[in-house]
């Protein structure tokens, strides 16, 4: 089995490191995304995200002509679907999957699909999803066998092959991790295995379709879990007076205790998002699942009323003063340090709710992007992170990034600092 051409459909943090590698490895790649600036960066050689060495092997691929982007799906000989599964109000809340863009680049691959194609869904999904989109693709081309009603004499392979990288480390990740493999037969199984050990150096672990699906979510939910107790804990601590740092420090020397570090919340496209498919699907038994995410989605919340107290102290202590007189600071906006991904960041999220909070001037700082976020556009000021200083009666420090360790330490004496991430 040779794959000779692959498509990937979705160049975002995901899709395009994907496309990537796989070029580096001499195979043609088209890449496939519906916004058109995208598709034009990645065809100059360049990169439209954050991702260390990803632009250097972008050019790279791009100057010896094995990726090309492109806005429309071509013919070939598989297909990778990376595209977002956000939420939608539905039957269990405001959290129910949505399938939107799925089935939207389910059908728009769907003509150019032929006998002995491989389609692999790698978008996080629910429990179902890639049995879904085989549907949608078997509704559209009426003409091909899938195989949920031919098994394996279906004309068309289709499997589930979550990723599992981390911002910032992706092309390593993708080439080093353990693969899960889940065909919905064996021998879509055996297709994509085939596929991924293109580059894939760790392990191509085979099961189906359902359980890669669950895979992704379960390992995202368990940090989720551990994440909400460190947080818990931390307003725990705030409460009793006991600083969280120190304790967790000091428990950690148990040879048995692994506790996370705090924060202002969770972010990102996974941890923040894979538990309520869990819980959208099961809402009666994932109580534990349920009750992580919603300690860790009350964390800002949190944070902001430590700002509000904040200001009230600085009141206090300057009775001439009014809170349009003080100038509040947000280091750090990415949902985790040197990263320029935004999606599901609390940072994001309490500098939006102080931009409508607060009376006097709101100044963010975030290293990794050009521009302000549209929310906070004509509400806050983009600024660098001695202006910030100099400027700012009050710090609220959200992100951990390396040049805020960097500048800020031992440089906040005359500020009102809140320290959401123990740096």
């Amino acid at each position: 089995m040779k794959f000779n051409n692959i498509s990937i459909v979705g160049l975002g943090y995901i899709g395009l490191p994907t496309a990537a590698v796989f070029a580096s490895r001499k195979i043609k790649v088209i890449g496939v995304d519906v916004n058109q600036h995208a598709v034009d960066t990645i065809n100059q050689g360049k990169i439209h995200i954050i991702e260390p060495d990803l632009d250097i092997m972008v050019h790279a691929a791009v100057s010896e002509g094995y990726l090309r982007a492109t806005t429309r799906p071509e013919p070939a000989d598989a297909f990778l679907i990376a595209v977002p599964t956000p939420f939608k109000n539905g039957p269990t809340g405001p959290h129910h999957p949505d399938l939107d863009y799925i089935e939207s680049a389910s059908k728009s691959i769907a003509p150019t699909l032929k006998k002995g194609d491989l389609v692999i869904l790698e978008s996080t999904s629910p429990v179902g999803a890639t049995e879904q989109m085989s549907a949608w693709l078997a509704e559209a081309r009426p003409d091909l066998t899938f195989p949920q009603t031919h098994g394996e004499a279906s004309d068309i392979r289709v499997a589930h092959c979550p990723e599992r990288v981390l911002p910032g480390h992706v092309l390593r990740e993708l080439v080093q991790n353990d693969r899960v493999i889940g065909g919905m037969t064996p021998k879509c199984s055996e297709a994509a295995a085939v596929l991924y050990k293109t580059f894939v150096e760790g392990e191509c672990v085979i099961t189906n379709a359902r359980t890669a699906e669950m895979c992704k979510l379960t390992e995202n939910s368990f940090r989720d879990v551990n994440i909400a107790f460190a947080n818990e804990l931390s307003i725990i601590c705030d409460k009793l007076d006991i600083n969280v740092w120190e304790l967790i420090k000091l428990a950690n020397r148990h040879p048995r205790v692994n506790i996370l570090q705090p924060g202002p919340g969770v972010g990102g496209h996974c941890i923040a998002v894979d538990p309520w498919f869990i819980v959208s699907a099961t809402p009666d038994e994932a109580r534990l699942i349920r009750s992580a995410r919603e300690v860790n989605d009350s964390k800002p919340e949190w944070v902001i009323n430590k700002v509000k107290l904040a200001l009230a102290d600085y009141l206090q202590s300057n009775p001439t003063k009014t809170a349009e007189d003080v100038t509040i600071a947000c280091f750090g906006l990415a949902f985790k340090p040197d990263i320029d991904d935004l999606r599901e960041s609390p940072a994001l999220e309490i500098a939006k709710k102080l931009s409508h909070l607060h009376a006097g001037p709101l100044l963010v700082v975030e290293p990794n992007i050009e521009f302000i976020p549209s929310a906070l556009e004509h509400k806050a000021q983009l600024v660098g992170i001695d202006e910030a200083q100099a400027r700012s009666e009050i710090s609220v420090i959200l992100v951990a990034h390396k040049s805020f360790k960097k500048h800020l330490k031992n440089k906040q004496d005359d500020n009102l600092v809140i320290d959401a991430c123990g740096m």
